[in-house]
């Protein structure tokens, strides 16, 4: 004989406080679970948003990222012969020699925090179409002028047009805002790459070279041609977005690894509380279950009757906490980018996996709190139970 639904429907709903009490404590485990997930998966969102399917980032194989690559002026000469590089209207290489440094700035939250600079050739608007100005106007070639990140000026003091920032002995006056539609870029500075270079006094030597394929189907041509030589054989060419996606992944696996481990902690106590639930609901229906045993019904279907009731206890739990969580993607945060060690600005991002995990990790936690309470009330003796009336 099967356990009608409406019968766990009907316990489910028969003790609001307790009830109610271990739903919360579930929505808030997966409520911090699920925000983990969507901060790590915001961050790579971000990251790989930085780059561009049909652009090539070159870097110093050794270095860990853009800020502690060099790459020389001889390399840069030999690289501009390669063939498979796009050429803009003007018959200009789409190709740009990036020295990329790191300062100081107040926030408005208070204390200091890094802040890229990245120095930029004339061609960057034809590299990277994504970026926009926003706000006053482009920095002039030559002169000691930025323009900032949509992230930078709005998170951090002295960062606004007409603003001043003194970095390398030498003032720079912000002109402008842009937006790079949510990438990595809204939380840097832009500058002139020679300026950069001249206020730095580092030659030729640039950071990264990023350059724009002809095709984006032949980047094995161009990276077989860039391997080839042996003048390049210190750097190494990977497409943009999986240099940044690379980049992205130490930091989010960090978060995750940290976050999931406090998370289970905090899961233990739902799961506790769950499990005195339910077996406060097998004490209080111990007539019930002698009086379903006594008309026939089997102890694995009492089993399953108690199991699904904790499930259905857990997983609306899981609802609630992941509703909750779908309204964090509607704030922006920063944190230290440990590619570049400077401030990455990034919003939290829902998706489908996000949403599954969270579920199935409310389900473990219904089957662990309920599956005691529901032993215990299968195996209840029937002459027992009908005798507590």
């Amino acid at each position: 004989m099967k356990i009608p639904f409406k019968y766990t429907i009907k316990n489910f709903t028969s003790r609001k406080l307790t009830t109610f009490i271990t739903i919360f404590g579930v929505a808030l485990v997966v409520f911090v679970f699920a925000a983990v997930l969507m901060m790590a998966y915001g961050i790579q969102k971000t990251l790989i948003a930085t780059g561009l399917p049909d652009n090539v980032l070159i870097t110093r194989k050794a270095a860990n990222g853009e800020i502690s690559s060099i790459i020389e002026g001889e390399a840069q000469d030999v690289i501009r012969t390669l063939p498979n590089i796009a050429v803009n209207a003007s018959g200009k290489q789409i190709m740009s020699k990036e020295p990329v440094v790191i300062i100081n700035l107040e926030k408005f939250s208070g204390g200091m925090s890094n802040v890229t600079v990245r120095g930029v050739s004339d061609v960057i608007f034809d590299l990277r179409p994504q970026v926009k100005i926003i706000e006053g106007k482009m920095f002039n070639f030559g002169l000691r002028e930025l323009i900032v990140g949509s992230a930078v000026t709005s998170r951090f003091r002295g960062a606004k047009i007409g603003d001043v920032v003194k970095f390398a002995g030498d003032n720079w006056q912000i002109v402008g805002v842009f937006d790079s539609d949510g990438s990595g870029f809204d939380s840097e500075m832009w500058g002139d790459s020679q300026a950069l270079l001249n206020a730095f006094n580092r030659g030729s030597a640039v950071s990264s070279l990023t350059l724009k394929l002809d095709n984006v189907k032949n980047f094995e041509a161009f990276k077989k041609n860039f391997d080839f030589d042996r003048r390049l054989q210190q750097f190494d060419a990977k497409i943009e977005q999986k240099y940044f996606e690379e980049q992205s992944e130490l930091m989010a696996n960090f978060i995750r690894i940290l976050g999931i481990f406090i998370t289970v902690i905090f899961s233990f106590g739902a799961t506790i509380g769950a499990m005195i639930t339910m077996y406060a609901a097998v004490a209080n229906r111990t007539v019930e279950v002698g009086t379903l045993r006594a008309l026939g019904f089997k102890r694995r279907s009492i089993l399953v009757v108690f199991l699904i009731e904790s499930l259905v206890i857990a997983i609306t739990g899981g609802v609630v906490g992941l509703f909750l969580a779908s309204f964090l993607q509607f704030f922006n945060i920063s944190t230290l980018n440990f590619g570049s060690f400077a401030e990455l600005s990034f919003g939290f991002s829902l998706s489908p996996s996000i949403v599954g995990y969270s579920i199935l990790f409310a389900v473990l936690m219904g089957i662990l709190g309920g599956f005691l309470p529901s032993v215990r009330a299968a195996r209840l003796n029937i002459v027992n139970a009908l005798r507590a009336a």
